[in-house]
C-alpha cells in the first residue's frame, strides 16, 4: 500500500478544518456525531502515524504526549468561548470573536513548541498534523458537550448519512 504524500493529507486536513471553522461562524446545530466524529477519527490516525512512524525514542513520545496536552488544553479553552445556545428547540454552536484570538493563541503555541521539538532533535514523524488538529479538536468538543449537557438542551439529532438505509435500498432493488 502507497503512503499518502503529506501535501495531499495536509490540504485534506486543512480544507476539512476550514470547512468546520466556516460552519461554526455561521452558527450549526450540535449533533454527537458532528461534534465528536471529526476529533476522534483525526485523533486516531495521528496516533496510528506515530506508532507506525519508525526509529522514534522515549523523548519523542514524550514530546507528542506533552503536544498533545497542550492541543487538548488549548482546544478546551477555545470550545469556552464558543457561544452554545438554544434555537428552534436543540442546542447550536457558534464560534466569537474570542474564538478566534483563542486559535491564533493555539497557533503561536503549537509553532513554537514544534519549533522547539525540532531545536532538540525530535523526529518529524513523531509531530503528524493530524494529531495535532485532531486533540485540538477534541478538547472543544469536550467543552461543548459538556456545557450542552449543563444547557439542559437536547442535542440536534443526526443528520441522515450518506449510507443511511441503503440496506433498504437494496432490498426493495433485489425483491423485484
Amino acid at each position: 500500500m502507497r503512503a499518502v504524500p503529506t501535501w495531499l493529507l495536509v490540504t485534506i486536513i486543512a480544507g476539512a478544518a476550514v470547512a468546520v471553522v466556516a460552519k461554526r461562524m455561521i452558527g450549526e446545530p450540535v449533533n454527537v456525531r458532528d461534534l465528536f466524529g471529526p476529533p476522534v477519527v483525526l485523533t486516531a490516525l495521528g496516533v496510528w502515524s506515530v506508532l507506525e512512524a519508525g526509529g522514534l525514542n522515549g523523548a519523542d513520545l514524550g514530546w507528542v504526549v506533552g503536544g498533545c496536552l497542550i492541543g487538548l488544553g488549548l482546544g478546551a479553552l477555545r470550545g469556552a468561548t464558543v457561544a452554545v445556545f438554544t434555537r428552534d428547540g436543540v442546542l447550536h454552536q457558534r464560534y466569537t470573536g474570542r474564538t478566534f484570538l483563542v486559535i491564533l493563541l493555539a497557533f503561536l503555541a503549537s509553532g513554537l513548541y514544534g519549533l522547539l521539538a525540532r531545536k532538540l532533535g525530535m523526529h518529524p514523524e513523531a509531530r503528524p498534523i493530524n494529531l495535532s488538529i485532531g486533540v485540538g479538536f477534541l478538547g472543544e468538543a469536550l467543552v461543548i458537550g459538556y456545557r450542552g449537557l449543563r444547557n439542559g438542551t437536547p442535542f440536534a439529532p443526526e443528520k441522515p448519512g450518506p449510507l443511511d438505509g441503503l440496506g433498504d435500498r437494496i432490498d426493495r432493488l433485489t425483491r423485484r
